[in-house]
């Protein structure tokens, strides 16, 4: 069982000025990726918040805890350093690769997007921009590997299925095969096949 927070990280929104979009977006798409459980979204301002909303998922054992918002360049932008300071590991690849996606899929601003992702204890913490669809870009990207990434932190191996399904040969499988010299030759290759 997958247990997830979703948190929007808004100034405005906390304050009531508008209404949260982005969280109940995430709240659908983490429940679509493999979450048993996904509460929230919690709606706080950024800073000091932030860090603390992070610290009390990590206490309570949530799996994963996914923000939305204060990933910008504005002043008051600071969910990336409030992360930073609760994260013990950090996960580049998936920071990176959200921030790719968002480009790819015709949004050039999203490469300013100062995002995080990384592990604090046994829990995945991931920044994501404040918008609807940066949301569902990055839970796009995310959804592919949340499954795999959780069970990673909580001490699991390497999954082998990809290299077990048919066509596939097993990691090692060509060079063993070559390292005892029992690779066909043309010749022979040819007589199989005719």
């Amino acid at each position: 069982m997958i247990r997830a927070l979703a948190v929007t990280v808004s100034n405005r929104a906390a304050a009531g000025v508008y209404e949260d979009r982005s969280g109940p977006v995430l709240v659908d798409l983490l429940r679509k990726a493999g979450c048993d459980v996904v509460d929230g979204p919690l709606v706080i301002p950024d800073g000091e918040a932030v860090e603390q909303v992070l610290r009390d998922s990590v206490t309570a054992d949530y799996d994963v805890a996914v923000t939305t918002g204060g990933t910008g360049l504005t002043p008051t932008d600071q969910t990336p350093e409030m992360t930073r300071r609760v994260i013990d590991k950090e996960i580049p690849g998936i920071a990176e690769a959200l921030r790719g996606a968002g480009a790819a899929a015709g949004v050039p601003s999203a490469i300013l997007s100062r995002g995080l992702a990384g592990v604090a204890s046994r829990t995945l913490i991931v920044n994501l921009p404040g918008s609807s669809g940066g949301v569902r870009d990055g839970m796009t990207v995310l959804r592919q590997v949340l499954v795999h990434a959780v069970d990673q932190i909580r001490g699991g191996d390497h999954s082998r299925a990809a290299a077990e399904e048919p066509g596939h040969a097993p990691v090692g499988h060509d060079e063993e095969h070559h390292a005892h010299g029992d690779a066909p030759d043309s010749a022979e290759h040819s007589a199989e096949i005719a």
